[in-house]
């Protein structure tokens, strides 16, 4: 089974307030944008001329605070009862 098949597999319970944040404007002054090469979900995505984040795939691995060279993300763990579950994948 390839791994983007079993991360299919797992169930997710969406807060409605997102547990990470992207500051849009110290985001855009990054010429090299590693968010997008280390989050293994792919939650960043390049548009045009900027990176859109979206929090519901989210694996809450930390790879994306770790690599941002500005600090443009603000990173916690989901509320309780929130989140990935791996359970199922």
């Amino acid at each position: 089974m390839k791994v983007e098949e079993k991360l299919a597999l797992n169930k997710y319970d969406l807060n409605s307030t997102p547990h990470i944040i992207l500051d849009k404007d110290a985001c855009k002054k990054c010429d090299v944008k590693p968010c997008l090469y280390v989050c293994p979900s792919e939650c960043f995505v390049m548009r045009e001329d900027h990176v859109t984040f979206s929090y519901e795939g989210c694996l809450e691995c930390g790879s994306c605070r770790i690599a941002c060279p500005r600090e443009a993300i603000t990173w916690a763990y989901p509320a309780g009862g929130f989140g990935v579950c791996y359970q199922y994948g």
